[in-house]
């Protein structure tokens, strides 16, 4: 089974050894991330820094003219990675013998709510998330479909991951985060996440509701969560529950079309840019109303868009079924697993996650992430893959 691992250009950028490094580990491709959000990210192994910190979320090589003029572009990286930092990168990679793929993060974008707020979720108490530009709207679309097919497609790339192609939400991995007092599950995560602007009202209004008696409606609907009298748990059957099914179902109809043909037009535009033989998957959960990194999807619908997809699989394999179980000839199911014992994987059991991937369904690997893990994380991922 196939293996690919997921890398930063500062991983590799400045440091002779890194790209033979990855390669002896045993993959057989990586997954170079090409536009990313901001993060601050070790290198255990770097000979200059131990600490890269991307202070926004940017491209890694430098945008080319279709940008010019207009309101939403895409940031170029600082100090971080400058210059074609993909490229170096890309070029150092394959000279060692490994097949590159760009990642490429969406949908994902603090700098860009902060810069230009009206492009946010707005939920329904009024609060704007920056983190999340609303895919809903008209020029927010466009911007994503645009950087799809720029960073997806960079030269000497065989095929792109895209991530966070769908909505985002309330939960977000943000600095200093104090958003867990409340346990929202499913279905307060979703009541939080709906979004309200403009936009996403007109939606409402085209599915039959009222967006005003709607947020309100989510108002009243967490109440209670907020003084922890009910659970908000169980599923679409919970968020049924608290907002009444009419109306849940109306929202959920209105986003999932919202996501479905931003998908539809992101990888059209794609494939246009790129050349014949060019690999697209996304990052994906089976659970179209998810929210996140993993874009919820309906899995017939992304397997008739794309090549396959990459699925969450660390603790558990089980979201490879509802893509498994649509049997399309040819499709990539590849099971990413985190290796970073530190940030909860679980390297020395990779052999035995692996093989149960396989047995639902999986036809290649990704592991997370071959520049943050240790040297002995490292190892147990040699190891394993040299039994394959």
């Amino acid at each position: 089974m196939k293996a690919s691992a997921f890398v930063y250009p500062w991983d590799v950028n400045g440091d002779p050894g890194a790209a033979g490094f990855v390669a002896g580990t045993g993959v057989e491709q990586v997954t170079l991330a090409a536009a990313y959000h901001s993060t601050r990210a070790l290198t255990p192994r770097h000979p200059r820094h131990r600490v890269v910190t991307a202070e926004y979320a940017a491209v890694l090589y430098p945008p080319d003219a279709r940008w010019q003029g207009r309101d939403l572009r895409p940031y170029e990286a600082g100090d971080w990675a400058p210059g074609d930092a993909w490229g170096e990168a890309a070029t150092a990679l394959a000279d060692a013998g490994l097949e590159v793929h760009t990642w490429v993060v969406l949908a994902h974008n603090s700098r860009l709510g902060a810069e230009h707020p009206h492009t946010s979720v707005v939920n329904a108490y009024g609060d704007r998330y920056p983190w999340a530009p609303c895919i809903a709207q008209p020029a927010t679309r466009a911007y994503l479909t645009d950087l799809a097919a720029e960073a997806a497609v960079r030269p000497g790339a065989r095929g792109t991951e895209l991530e966070s192609l769908g909505w985002y939400g309330l939960a977000h991995l943000h600095a200093h985060d104090k958003t867990g007092p409340v346990a929202l599950g499913d279905a307060g995560q979703y009541l939080m996440s709906l979004c309200f602007c403009p936009h996403c009202r007109e939606g409402y209004g085209g599915q039959g509701l009222d967006p005003d008696a709607l947020a309100a409606a989510v108002r009243a609907a967490l109440e209670p969560v907020w003084r922890g009298a009910v659970p908000s748990d169980g599923g679409w059957a919970g968020v049924e529950k608290l907002l009444g099914e009419a109306p849940a179902n109306a929202t959920r109809a209105w986003r999932d079309e919202t996501a479905r043909t931003l998908q539809e037009t992101a990888v059209a535009a794609v494939r246009a840019a790129a050349p014949d033989g060019f690999q697209v998957l996304l990052h994906a959960d089976p659970v179209s109303y998810h929210c996140g990194a993993n874009a919820g999807v309906d899995p017939a619908h992304v397997l008739s868009v794309a090549d396959g997809v990459v699925v969450p699989c660390t603790g558990g394999a089980g979201l490879l079924a509802p893509f498994a179980e649509q049997g399309r000839a040819g499709a990539v199911l590849a099971a990413n697993l985190t290796v970073v014992s530190g940030m909860g994987g679980s390297p020395h059991t990779l052999a035995a996650d692996a093989a149960r991937a396989c047995e639902l369904g999986a036809t290649e690997l990704r592991l997370y992430h071959a520049g943050l893990a240790t040297d002995g994380d490292l190892e147990e991922v040699r190891s394993a893959l040299a039994g394959r």
